[in-house]
Parts: C-alpha cells; structure tokens; sequence
C-alpha cells in the first residue's frame, strides 16, 4: 500500500484531513449514539415537531442535518449550540487514531502543509490538537460553519475554502476523509481523495476514492518515505555541486 501511496503524494502539495475518523475518534468517551439522543430530547423538550425516524438516529451530525432543513432559524440554532457543548466534552474523551499523528508529523516534515477540514465544530478539533499538541502541525482548521448545516461536507464549500487558504490548486491537495462525504465533498472540489475505511464495510463502499486504506500506518510510511526521498536528493545534489 505504501508504494501505492507514494505516487499520488508525489503529485499533491497539501494534506486536508477529515478530523473524526483520521485523527480522532472524537466520541470514543462519549457516545455519537448518546448525544444523538440528547439533541433529539433537547428538541422534544421545545416543542419542536420530530419525525419518528428521528428517534432512532445514531449520527448527531444528522440531527443538527434535520434542524437546519426546516426551515426554522432558531431551531437549527439550539441543536448547533447543544452539539458545539457536546462536541467540546466529547474532545476531552477522544482515543487518537493509531498512526493519526505520526501522519500529521510527517506530512510537516515532509513540508506539506495540513489543514483540518471537519464536520464538528471548529472550536472542539481546536481544543483537541491544543490539548495533544498538534496545533503547531496545522496550517487551517475549518470547521463546519456555525448554524448552517446545508454548507457542511458533502457541500464541496469548507474544502475549496481550506484548498484556497493553503494557496494551493485544488488539483494538488488531497483530502483524507473516512465518509462518502468526504469522497463526495472531495470530487466536487475537485480534490483527490483518500478513504481510510476503519470499518471493513467501507472498503466496498469507498471504491470510488483515489485510494482506500484501512490503517493509517501506510499513508504515515508513504510520508516519512517521502521525506527521506526529498533528503537523499538535496544531499546529492549538494554534493554534485
């Protein structure tokens, strides 16, 4: 799989990373499935109208989906506050992704910059890289713009917008997401992807990707290869002159 990376980062000069899943789980502590139900309750407890199906979401990201498609500003505004305070206790439970850093690492030493491009809330991947040090790692953190759920990923918006302020073309920056939306996201922004199927199911589902990896302990060696590559030429090169 590494050598199969190689050849793609060799054309890309950023790395934009989906923050839960690549990075993080960022509800390992506190479960999606848990804070799903708390804003599906915070909405019965206002009186808002819920459909059944609603009941039985596992996904908060969908809930706060639903809030925003009613067409009821203050509506989607609770659900985004409840979720932004679920999200900033979720952080402080949130099990790193194995390898996650040492990609983070060596994608600055191989002197790609690396934004974040995420779903939650700005504030929430922001106290999770400060709290593991990470934050000097990142060029951008964008996250998913406040009280407008129809703008998050699959709306191809927050990529262009990180793509644009790494000052980089869309065409050399490649996105590391482990959702359709990301892959989706990542097409219309005319971005290259990356799925990391942390659940085997994924695998099948994410074949329209550049790549599909399953650890990412290769994408972490393809880096590190990367650089040592980059080191070997300048060293030559030094001693050619």
């Amino acid at each position: 799989m590494t050598a199969e990376l190689a050849p793609l980062l060799a054309e890309v000069d950023a790395i934009l990373l989906d923050f839960d899943g690549p990075v993080c789980s960022i509800f390992a502590g506190h479960p999606a499935h848990d804070v799903a139900a708390e804003l599906v309750d915070l909405l019965h407890r206002e009186g808002i109208d819920i459909p059944a199906r609603l009941t039985s979401e596992t996904d908060p990201l969908e809930v706060l989906r639903w809030a925003g498609s009613i067409g009821n500003q203050r509506v989607t505004v609770l659900a985004e506050d409840a979720l932004c305070e679920a999200e900033r206790r979720a952080v402080k439970t949130a099990a790193p992704t194995p390898y996650g850093r040492e990609v983070i690492v060596a994608a600055r030493q191989a002197g790609l910059p690396v934004a974040v491009v995420s779903n939650n809330s700005a504030g929430a991947v922001t106290a999770y890289l400060t709290a593991h040090r990470l934050t000097g790692h990142f060029a951008q953190v964008i996250g998913r713009a406040y009280a407008d759920p129809a703008r998050m990923k699959p709306n191809p918006e927050p990529i262009s917008r990180a793509v644009k302020a790494l000052d980089v073309l869309p065409s050399r920056a490649v996105l590391v997401g482990d959702s359709l939306s990301d892959i989706d996201g990542a097409r219309a922004a005319g971005v290259r992807v990356i799925a990391y199927a942390n659940r085997p199911h994924k695998v099948e589902a994410f074949r329209s990707a550049d790549l599909v990896i399953t650890s990412m302990g290769p994408l972490a060696e393809a880096l590190v290869r990367r650089c040592e590559q980059a080191d070997e030429q300048e060293s030559l090169s030094r001693g050619g002159g």
